[in-house]
């Protein structure tokens, strides 16, 4: 029987002017890293209007134009049973016969077979309608399907389908046969909806609520579809997917959640709006973060992403992962290293290192979002018993990973296998450092130097010709030269106070290196 773990979560978001930076933490340990830039084209779930470039009848496949940099590559499987219905849609609603984005009135037309061909369905320069399924990987364009679905706190909305389903993770069957009634009487006509595990137990109102918007968002995107035809574009974005954040909590926020943490006030403001929307009362554990120290480093955030993204793996009691990336599979060695427990046979050791392993995998997997074949190589044991007790742990530690994934028992060698489905590029994070001081050369200036340097800093701000008046300064340093201008009854910061009779306070950051300063006052930055 599989293992359910129940954990603590945190969400900490460092807001960039290029990036926003979004760490989810299980009981403190950093699970998810998420990295978008601000100026980002593309998102899984972005709903395009696109054009068919060129049918590729060898891979059964089209490359469809989205305005992006890289065509999109659709396969005849990613078309759907109700891609007809879909075109006849776009068709419609271009030459304003079809005046309205609900369907109830719709003609569903006939589903096509799975072992059709492309050129059956799409001819070069059509337009069609497809959702983004990964985002562009290397030299590859994104991966898109015509298959239309708008996820939602409680549903998902799936366009032409009619049916409703509920997730097999609702285990009641009266609450499965309430849901179902429940959402075929709302829905509307010629709209599918598929319930998801967060709707057990809700009201018909917050389910209803829920339905309504999603109805709403396809609406939006019926609407930008007339838009588009009037400017007679050959590709546009219809419908934007909510950010990587706002995604997290429509999937994940629940009970185990304490607090979400941002450092920026609009995405504070907006994240606050948007949990008082999706789960009211819930609002208050969004937290403006104010402090001089970076978010990253007050929860520990950014030493974890240090440890966790080398090839090298710590694990309890002197046992290690090596991680070992390649072009075909990833590749996990687990050692035990040189300390083991004395007072248990050698099986029973193995047995505990494995399980801590399949842990740190499951954690690891998730953080660097690795994709496609992970080999684990475990530490020998030789009874079956303890092999399925592995397995069994590697499917508790893997049920919170909402990438799709599948696990294969240990072999004869020790041996397991897991597939996991990539839809974004593979998190990487480069954790080896040039020296920044000497930039490769190994001599830095003498020590002493720096603070003569923050001293001729000090003399050009607070110069009485400097057409800028400041009244006050923070530095920012590293906490070595910080301790250094600290000690002493009569520091060398309470003299610099004292002779310019000027508030200047010490702020020590462990992101810094030994002679890099930064100076702060009441509008940000100085540029020196």
């Amino acid at each position: 029987m599989e293992k359910i773990y129940t954990l603590e979560r945190d969400l900490i978001i460092n807001v960039d002017t290029e990036e926003v930076e979004i760490a989810l933490l299980e009981d403190r340990r950093l699970a998810e890293l998420h990295q978008e830039k601000t100026s980002k084209n593309i998102s899984v779930g972005d709903v395009y209007l696109g054009t068919v470039r060129k049918l590729i009848p060898g891979l059964n496949a089209a490359f469809v134009d989205i305005g992006e940099e890289r065509d999109a590559f659709l396969h005849y499987t990613d078309l759907g049973p109700y891609i007809l219905s879909l075109n006849k849609f776009i068709k419609d609603t271009k030459s304003g016969k079809q005046q309205t984005s609900l369907l109830n009135d719709f003609k569903i037309q006939p589903q096509t077979v799975k072992s059709g061909k492309i050129g059956d369905v799409l001819q070069p320069n059509d337009q069609i309608l497809v959702q983004v399924e990964k985002e562009p990987i290397s030299t590859k364009g994104a991966r898109v399907s015509s298959e239309i679905t708008l996820p939602g706190r409680y549903m998902v909305l799936h366009t032409f389908y009619n049916h409703v389903s509920v997730s097999r993770k609702i285990r009641g069957r009266d609450e499965r046969k309430r849901l179902q009634r429940l959402c075929e009487s709302i829905k509307p006509g010629n709209f599918g909806i598929i319930v998801r595990t967060a709707a057990d137990k809700k009201k018909v109102q917050e389910l209803n609520e829920d339905l309504t918007a999603l109805v709403n968002k396809w609406d939006v995107a019926y609407r930008a579809i007339i838009n588009a035809s009037k400017k007679n574009l050959r590709s546009a974005r219809v419908l934007a997917e909510d950010g990587k954040t706002k995604s997290i909590l429509r999937d994940l926020l629940n009970d185990s959640f304490n607090k979400i943490v941002v450092n920026n006030k609009d995405y504070y403001n907006d994240l606050r709006d948007y949990v008082t929307q999706i789960a009211p009362g819930k609002e208050k554990m969004v937290q403006l973060y104010n402090a001089d120290k970076p978010i990253f480093d007050n929860f520990s955030v950014r030493k974890q992403i240090k440890s966790s993204f080398g090839s090298i793996a710590n694990l309890p009691n002197s046992a290690y992962l090596v991680i070992e990336p390649t072009e075909a599979l990833n590749v996990v060695d687990v050692n035990s290293g040189n300390k083991v427990d004395a007072t248990v046979d050698a099986e029973t050791n193995a047995l505990n290192v494995n399980i801590n392993a399949a842990r740190e995998v499951a954690r690891q997997m998730r953080l660097r979002d690795m994709g496609g074949i992970t080999v684990i190589d475990f530490i020998d044991m030789r009874n079956p018993a303890n092999k399925k007790k592995v397995l069994e742990e590697m499917q508790g530690f893997m049920k919170s990973d909402r990438a799709k994934h599948t696990i294969l028992p240990l072999t004869k060698f020790n041996l397991m296998q897991i597939t996991r489905q990539r839809v974004r590029p593979e998190t990487a994070v480069d954790t080896s450092e040039v020296c920044p001081t000497c930039d490769g050369k190994g001599k830095i200036n003498a020590s002493i130097l720096v603070v003569d340097h923050i001293e001729r800093e000090l003399n050009f701000l607070f110069n009485e010709k400097n057409k800028h008046k400041h009244k006050s300064l923070k530095i920012f340093c590293h906490p070595y030269v910080a301790a250094y201008l600290k000690q002493g009854s009569m520091s060398q910061i309470l003299k610099w106070q004292w002779h310019y009779k000027k508030r200047i306070k010490l702020v020590a950051n462990n992101n810094f290196h030994l002679s890099q300063l930064k100076f702060i006052d009441a509008e940000g930055e100085i540029k020196l």
